[in-house]
């Protein structure tokens, strides 16, 4: 069962701070960027018809932007949708995303009591551009129209009209808002927002609704629309529906321009909606400002983010990172450092998991490495302390994933039934090359090597220096299949061929003491990435001066290295298998899957053995389809091209079998392999969203759009 289906099977069943404003996680570049280079990068056109964003499968049709950790979104209208203002906004219900509106302050303009079509002159045009998205409307007679949207702060969107008038007469105007709510269908959350007058515009407060796997509110939540002109409120006769007026009209004299500025700022807590107020004012006094450092901090993204790849590719990676951008989440709730979640996109996905922080991070780290270091922060916030009460066996553990809410305050999507892959020391080695920054090393050493002993102490069942996937100790954890399940999802590969048949054997410490589960096989892949661990704790500890301390983690990672190469490399089928824990013997008849190729990547197998892997990772009988790689071999029993972890094609398994390739000295065969999945990956050269996976024989996309660790992971295959 994957981790969506779990969650959706659960339905079934069953204090943030404000970041610094624009300036957060920035490395200003150049004073002047050309946007238009990569403007619409993804297509975020669209306006939805009701509150629920998702279509049968959870996923929001409609591309969003964000910007700087918000938690709300907007998107574009359609040249065939209602005009004057931007799509949304999308808010997050803590944990789940709901259209707040279809359009919630719509700008409507009159002259001598008439109303203006804003699309006299010419089809109104939405775009999105590096850090914003602009509305431009042509209202013939020498009357223009323009809107802009951009993030202010991680609670606040500042958005401008600019009125131009390039004709020979005088221009008086009347501008008003008008805007309605959309409820969700069902239940008490169709109660919860409620709209109301405010001095300086609108305001939508929420009701306390705690409905585990749909809507979670506190009763403390504030969506506030602030104008930087008086205006006056008259609110529909059912209270969904809101007109603004402006207090005063606009005159403009021939080629005159003027400008009307308001804020729209979701909030979670009190204490939120008044520093967001404060946040709010300070961008409407000085919006050439926020328009600036904007530029500015969006202009160093793609500078960096861009550095050493082609021309043509550029592009892509423009919509890589407005892609992280968006799944970037400031500190609300438990998540207690700016992270970045799956996607925005999909109704499960905003928590904050383990093994997507890490690949996330390395991809997020070249053009905003302080981020990077944060997401990694906001995971290791949560790892388990020595000594601790409720989990005393678990000292080290990094949790599955955590959101907004934990076990204690009705979350349910919280998951400590199981931890990730140990990639962290691998990330943060990838940010600190990025940043330089060695206090960030001195920070995170000890965190991971308690996490680096947790796995020997806990999942290494003959204590053999061989590690296996498992599960906690959990009220979750029941079952046989319970922990089968969760060390499943501890892997990653949740519903992968090799554990079909898996069962799990309890592990104890000298006193009888269970620890956790362990699975029946020794897994390949997790014993590369602990080889793979101990090489990049041995270059942090080596950086911060450390000489012992290195050459005994280097030594334990030949020692993990050798153990690989001599029990599950199996001469027969040319590839890496995991291992039956009682007899040794190599899983063969599972077949042949990705996690095979991980021993490149970490440097573990023989040259011989590397040179089996590449000619079947290029077999297109095997895993060099026209989208590589497939999680299982096409040799495979199971092999199915639309199956979640039973077929189709990761990135991130594509990006570790490509560096493999690389650090073996296959160059070539890289490049070739980036060539091809680039030119099938649908939509990667065109607006599309960058996918969760792709099916490995057409290259379509599959699962949910818009997905953070395809994004990160991309960045570096476009230099390759």
């Amino acid at each position: 069962m994957t981790r969506r289906h779990f969650l959706a099977a659960s339905a079934v069943a069953a204090a943030g701070t404000l970041a610094a404003p624009a300036a957060a996680h920035a490395q200003d570049g150049p004073d002047t960027v050309d946007g238009e280079r990569y403007a619409d990068v993804l297509d975020l056109h669209g306006t939805p018809a009701q509150a629920y964003p998702g279509d049968a499968r959870g996923n929001n049709p409609i591309t969003v932007f964000a910007d700087l950790g918000a938690w709300h979104a907007y998107a574009l209208p359609r040249p065939t949708d209602p005009q004057g203002g931007f799509t949304g906004p999308l808010y997050l219900a803590q944990e789940y995303p709901w259209w707040l509106s279809d359009g919630l302050t719509r700008l409507q303009l009159t002259e001598q009591g008439r109303p203006l079509d804003l699309t006299a002159g010419a089809p109104a045009r939405g775009t999105s551009l590096p850090g914003l998205l602009r509305l431009t409307h042509d209202l013939g007679g020498g009357l223009a129209l323009t809107l802009d949207l951009r993030f202010a702060g991680n609670r606040t969107a500042l958005l401008r009209a600019r009125l131009a008038n390039t004709g020979p007469a005088v221009r008086t105007l009347a501008a008003a808002w008008t805007g309605r709510l959309l409820r969700p269908a069902t239940g008490p959350q169709r109660e919860a927002p409620k709209l109301v007058a405010a001095e300086r515009g609108v305001e939508v407060r929420f009701a306390k609704v705690r409905q585990t796997w749909d809507y979670l509110t506190d009763g403390t939540e504030r969506f506030a629309v602030r104008h930087a002109r008086p205006v006056r409120v008259v609110l529909s006769a059912d209270g969904d529906g809101h007109r603004t007026e402006l207090a005063e009209p606009v005159r403009l004299a021939p080629g005159e321009t003027r400008s009307l500025d308001w804020t729209e700022s979701y909030t979670f807590t009190e204490a939120e909606c008044a520093r967001a107020a404060k946040e709010a004012d300070t961008a409407l006094r000085t919006p050439e400002r926020v328009a600036a450092e904007g530029t500015a901090r969006w202009h160093g993204y793609l500078v960096r983010a861009t550095e050493g790849v082609p021309a043509a590719r550029r592009r892509t990676a423009a919509k890589c990172v407005q892609t992280l951008v968006t799944n970037w989440r400031s500190p609300a709730g438990r998540i207690r450092h700016d992270a970045v979640t799956p996607t925005l996109s999909y109704k499960w996905f905003s928590g904050v998991w383990a093994w997507d922080t890490w690949k996330q991070a390395v991809g997020t780290a070249a053009f905003a490495p302080g981020l990077a270091a944060d997401q990694i922060r906001a995971v290791f916030d949560h790892q388990v302390p020595s000594g601790s009460a409720e989990r005393p066996q678990d000292a080290g553990m990094v949790p599955d994933c955590v959101f907004y809410n934990d076990q204690t305050t009705g979350g349910g999507n919280w998951n400590e039934r199981n931890s990730k892959p140990p990639l962290a020391s691998w990330a943060v080695w990838e940010v600190y090359r990025r940043s330089g920054d060695r206090a960030f090393l001195r920070e995170m050493l000890p965190r991971l090597t308690a996490y680096r002993d947790w796995w020997y102490r806990t999942r290494d069942h003959l204590g053999e220096g061989l590690c296996q996937y498992g599960a906690t100790v959990d009220a979750a954890n029941a079952t046989a299949e319970d922990c089968r399940e969760a060390a499943a999802w501890e892997s990653g590969m949740d519903n992968a061929p090799r554990f079909d048949t898996s069962a799990v054997v309890p592990n104890r410490d000298a006193n009888g003491t269970l620890l956790g589960w362990s699975l029946d096989q020794r897994s390949v892949d997790l014993n590369a990435y602990l080889a793979a661990d101990h090489r990049h704790l041995a270059l942090i500890a080596a950086e911060l001066g450390d000489r012992p301390a290195a050459d005994r983690l280097r030594a334990g990672a030949e020692r993990i290295d050798a153990a690989v190469r001599d029990t599950m490399y199996d001469p027969a089928t040319g590839w890496f298998h995991d291992t039956d824990l009682a007899t040794g013997a190599r899983l063969t008849a599972r077949g042949r899957g990705i996690e095979g190729a991980i021993p490149l990547w970490s440097g573990t197998a023989t040259a011989a053995q590397a040179r089996t892997v590449r000619r079947l990772l290029l077999d297109p009988a095997e895993f060099g389809t026209a989208m590589p790689f497939p999680t299982v071999a096409r040799s495979s029993p199971s092999f199915d091209p639309g199956g979640y972890w039973r077929g189709l094609a990761w990135l991130d398994q594509t990006y570790f079998a490509i560096e493999g390739l690389r650090r073996y000295g296959w160059e070539q065969d890289a490049r070739r392999t980036v060539e091809r999945l680039l030119a099938t990956a649908a939509g990667l050269a065109g607006d599309g969203p960058v996918r969760e996976n792709y099916d490995p024989l057409t290259g379509e996309g599959h699962s949910s759009t818009n997905f953070s660790w395809s994004a990160a992971l991309l960045l570096p295959l476009l230099r390759t």
